[in-house]
């Protein structure tokens, strides 16, 4: 990890604030999930920390402490795997951006800057508020 001392008491802070000890496994997790570029699975966050000694079962339940304490999100996108991102400094739970899975390969891409038109938001308005935008089809790598 390549943060420095300064970014690591930043990290701990975090995890104080939201009403958690920071451990070294927590602050690993959140380090990790912080630099990651799209959602990460349990198995992909155990594996990563098993080179510091953390096992699978604290892996799983520091991901599901820190989802409840509102510092990770947690997202299931139609395969029945549940996934886990930071919630950036300022951003809330409810705030979730798109997410981009290829059908082929399985992989994950964040979609940050995609948004749902004016149009689009009055329309899903009418049977209820949207909480997640999915959309699925086949990545650059596999097509």
């Amino acid at each position: 990890m390549s943060k420095s001392s300064e970014s690591i008491e930043a990290f701990k802070q975090a995890i104080r604030d939201a009403g958690l000890r920071a451990t070294p496994a927590r602050i690993a997790t959140l380090v990790m999930l912080r630099e990651a570029k799209a959602p990460l699975t349990h198995a992909d966050v155990a594996e990563q920390l098993a080179a510091s000694g953390v096992d699978k079962a604290t892996a799983f339940r520091n991901l599901n402490d820190m989802t409840g304490s509102g510092l990770l999100r947690r997202t299931e996108l139609g395969d029945h795997v549940w996934r886990f991102e930071a919630i950036a400094e300022g951003e809330h739970d409810q705030s979730a951006h798109p997410h981009f899975l290829c059908v082929d390969c399985g992989t994950v891409s964040c979609l940050n800057d995609v948004k749902l038109t004016a149009g689009s938001q009055r329309e899903s308005g009418k049977v209820g508020e949207v909480t997640e935008i999915l959309l699925r089809g086949h990545c650059n790598d596999c097509q």
